[in-house]
Formats: structure tokens, C-alpha cells, sequence
């Protein structure tokens, strides 16, 4: 009786966490006036528009293209520079760390609006606005940080005599750091990159500001279904249907790093 009950509760919660997913993609296959003429739970007259016009529309299609760009660039700048950062608080004591790492945590709790003007103005006397590796760099203030603080409890739970182990038998830091260590913690370095791709594909106040069109994103190129005569719902709908997908197969590839890392690791 008592599993019964969790079953139950457990497909309760699925179906109240998928019913909006369902709602949008019913949205997507119907146009616009069929929205808001009439309420259905599905689509009665069911059309493909709202897709046709997202994947032939360049305006559209090259948002998807501009983000994927960018945010793979922003998780791979994060991992990299938070790797060797998050290995030298784990395994060093040296003045101030507590407070550098405490400083690095700062930068993750305050607002984006905070640094978008130095950001902006930077950029602009540098030429890199509407450009996709300035969103890229933007994007590091928050999640390097965040980066560090999840690799930092992961390498902290390995022992520090494999380190010296490795060296013993002759192992080079950075052939110790890439052959021996990172696999070891890959769980963690997985659970990152995810974190660091979904934080990075959602954010939209450096993304809009930073690009104008060459790089312009889908979360800004999404206002476009925004006009006079009102919001355009179908097409709205379509565009954050396929917003879901690079981050569900982020989800598939590093499935199983996530399910380790949540057991064992910060986060």
C-alpha cells in the first residue's frame, strides 16, 4: 500500500511536470487564430507552419545556431579555467583562499545587470560586440564560479596520496592532471558542463545586449513574435519547443555522470 501511494505520487508529479511541455508543443501545431478562437487539449487541425517557418527563416534558424556557438564556447572557456582553479583550492592552503573562493561565490549571487555596462563598454571599445566569444567571456562571470565551487567538492573527495603517488613514478603535472586525475572526477566534470550549458543556453541580458544580429540569439530573436498586432502564440510556442531539445540532449549524453554526480558531489 505504502509503494502504491509513492507510485502514484511519483506519476502525479510527471504528469504536472510534463503538462506544460505538452501544452506548448499542442500550441506549436496550431495556428495562431486556431489559438485564440477556440480552448483544445489537442490540436484539431493539426499544421507544421510555425516549424517551416523557423528552420527556412535565417532570422530564425541562426539563433539556434548563434547559441549553440557561443554556449559551447562559454563550457569549454568555464571547464578550463575552472579545473586547475578548483584542483588549487582543493589541494593548496596559501593566504586569502577562503576569501578569493567566498569572492568567486559573490560574483554567482549578483545580478547580471550589475556588470552589463562595464561589460558593454569594454566590448565596445574592444570590437566585440556582436561578436560570439563576448557573449562567451560574459557568460564566465557566473559560471566559472559556479564551476569551481561544484570541481572543488568532487576533488576534495580524492585522496591527496594519488597525487603523490603519480609523481613518484614520474608523472608530470599536466600529464598526471589530463591521464589520471580528470577521469577520476569525471562524474563532476560532467555535472559542470551540464550546469554550465543550461545557465549559459537561458541567459538573456548579456546575450541580448552583447550581439545585434551576426550573433543574436534565439532567446532575443523569440521577442520578434512580439508586434503590433499582438503576440504571434504558434510561433512562440514552436521556438521554445526546439529550445528544449540541445538541453535534453545535454541531459541524454551526460546522464550518467549526472546520476554520480548528485549522489557524491557539490551540488
Amino acid at each position: 500500500m505504502k509503494n502504491r501511494k509513492r507510485y502514484i505520487a511519483l506519476a502525479v508529479y510527471f504528469v504536472l511536470l510534463m503538462l506544460p511541455i505538452y501544452w506548448m508543443l499542442t500550441m506549436s501545431l496550431r495556428t495562431n487564430a486556431d489559438i485564440l478562437s477556440s480552448f483544445s487539449y489537442y490540436p484539431k487541425n493539426l499544421t507544421f507552419t510555425n516549424y517551416i517557418k523557423i528552420f527556412t527563416d535565417r532570422a530564425w534558424y541562426s539563433g539556434y545556431i548563434n547559441s549553440l556557438i557561443y554556449v559551447t564556447m562559454n563550457t569549454v572557456i568555464s571547464l578550463s579555467f575552472a579545473l586547475p582553479a578548483a584542483y588549487a583550492f582543493s589541494r593548496f592552503k596559501f593566504l586569502g583562499d577562503g576569501q578569493m573562493f567566498f569572492w568567486l561565490l559573490t560574483n554567482r549571487m549578483a545580478p547580471a545587470a550589475v556588470f552589463l555596462l562595464p561589460y558593454f563598454q569594454l566590448y565596445s571599445t574592444v570590437g566585440l560586440i556582436d561578436t560570439h566569444i563576448a557573449v562567451a567571456l560574459a557568460h564566465c562571470l557566473f559560471n566559472v564560479p559556479l564551476a569551481v565551487w561544484i570541481l572543488e567538492g568532487f576533488m576534495s573527495g580524492i585522496p591527496r596520496e594519488i597525487d603523490e603517488t603519480a609523481f613518484i613514478d614520474g608523472y608530470s603535472f599536466p600529464r598526471f592532471f589530463i591521464t589520471l586525475f580528470i577521469p577520476l572526477i569525471r562524474a563532476g566534470v560532467g555535472v559542470t558542463a551540464f550546469f554550465c550549458f543550461m545557465f549559459s543556453w537561458v541567459e538573456l541580458l548579456f546575450a541580448r545586449t552583447l550581439t545585434v544580429t551576426n550573433a543574436k540569439p534565439i532567446v532575443a530573436t523569440m521577442t520578434r513574435t512580439i508586434s503590433a498586432t499582438g503576440l504571434d502564440w504558434g510561433l512562440m510556442a514552436a521556438a521554445g519547443t526546439l529550445t528544449i531539445v540541445p538541453g535534453a540532449l545535454v541531459i541524454w549524453f551526460v546522464r550518467n555522470h549526472m546520476a554520480k554526480g548528485f549522489a557524491l558531489g557539490r551540488v
